[in-house]
């Protein structure tokens, strides 16, 4: 691309962008303007240690570590909660760079966006964030994508009536948010469960039925024994994590009826009012409450179908998982229609719920809070071919 065809690509992008920008204004989001450095810690431990290497880090001169923001989900949230409306519900749009080494392409590139904080209304506000979403996606002038969506609410409700470990709900739940989809995860753990020795079997007998506590004030003490305060860079905490995990699995904690639902409730997939139906028959089957969270899936739709939106293109996976911690219900992902997922492939836009953020960051109270991020450089480059076609 000549230097004059990556001007004219830029100013295109800004025009769309702010054009962008104008109806999020009219719909009632307030323009925020987060500062470029933020903390690290927030970034770190909201979507884990992984994230370091994609980041622009620093340190101030107290020892604080600072970044260039990678996204701006966490800045518009921390300027909320820094704002005389916190705990109010409040609505921001925004758009300006990010930071993040990817490998090749640029490491600053343009990113919008909406947050929505303090609604109590999640089911229409979720619906909200989708249609604002798609619009998004019309105003570049694509009219044609794939709507991907999934409810990490809905696993954890799964995951709670199955009235599993401590141990065990807490590995299948950060499974489920790190990971596309656990298949490959679950048939690894029916593996697992099968008996075998451990050259370790004294600390994992001595763990059997404890608690996280008791297994990181037993694992402490043994490293303070042999001298040591890590092995090959894992903390006590996560070597205690590790030990609880195995002594949970060498006494057959994931049951296998257990295993047997957690695998039919990852099939299920298809259109909303599909899934919605699967999602009870296996409810009724196995017995299992899961009336909320079922019933904020289906009120979710009604709201989508309101709102203009033919939930007939909506595909719903139970499986489907954004990678992210912080996630805590609806999530979402528009891509562009005929492009094979996966593989690296970035959405256009993409978002969804994320209840535990503000307490995460230091609110006192919970705060409901939902949102997406567009990506510019995604979405004009999708135009463009459209255009070309």
């Amino acid at each position: 691309m000549t230097a004059t065809a990556a001007a004219k690509g830029a100013a295109g992008s800004a025009s769309w962008a702010d054009a962008l920008l104008l109806s999020f204004a009219q719909g009632g989001y307030v323009q925020s303007h987060p500062g470029i450095l933020q903390p690290a810690e927030p970034f770190l431990d909201l979507s884990g240690e992984d994230i370091r290497k994609s980041l622009y880090l620093t340190t101030d001169a107290s020892g604080e570590e600072l970044c260039l923001r990678p996204d701006l989900t966490i800045p518009v949230a921390r300027d909320y909660l820094a704002s005389g409306r916190a705990g109010q519900p409040a609505g921001f749009s925004y758009l300006g760079p990010v930071f993040r080494y990817r490998g090749g392409r640029p490491s600053e590139f343009l990113q919008a966006g909406i947050e929505s904080f303090g609604r109590p209304d999640r089911a229409a506000a979720d619906a909200e964030m989708l249609a604002l979403a798609l619009e998004a996606t019309t105003a570049f002038g694509l009219k044609d994508v794939e709507i991907r969506t999934g409810d990490v609410a809905l696993f954890t409700a799964l995951i709670d009536a199955l009235n599993l470990y401590p141990v065990w709900r807490r590995r299948l739940i950060k499974d489920f948010n790190r990971k596309l989809s656990l298949t490959d995860d679950i048939e690894r753990l029916t593996l697992a469960t099968a008996p075998g020795r451990n050259e370790y079997e004294g600390v994992l007998a001595a763990l059997a039925g404890s608690d996280r506590k008791a297994a990181l004030a037993l694992v402490t003490d043994l490293m303070s024994i042999a001298g040591t305060t890590n092995v090959g860079g894992r903390t006590v905490a996560e070597i205690a994590d590790r030990f609880l995990e195995q002594s949970t699995l060498k006494g057959g904690a994931l049951p296998r009826d257990a295993l047997t639902i957690i695998k039919r409730f990852l099939a299920i997939a298809g259109d909303s009012d599909e899934s919605v139906a699967q999602l009870r028959a296996l409810a009724s089957d196995a017995k299992l409450d899961l009336a909320a969270a079922i019933d904020q899936l289906e009120s979710r739709v009604g709201f989508m179908a309101a709102r203009g939106i033919d939930t007939r293109r909506v595909r719903f996976a139970t499986s489907f998982g954004r990678g992210l911690d912080y996630y805590t219900g609806f999530e979402f992902e528009l891509h562009a229609a005929g492009k094979t997922l996966g593989n690296g492939v970035e959405p256009l836009v993409a978002g969804g719920r994320y209840d535990g953020l503000m307490t995460q960051l230091g609110s006192a109270t919970p705060i409901p809070a939902v949102g997406f991020s567009v990506w510019i450089e995604a979405l004009t480059r999708h135009a463009g071919q459209g255009s070309a076609a």
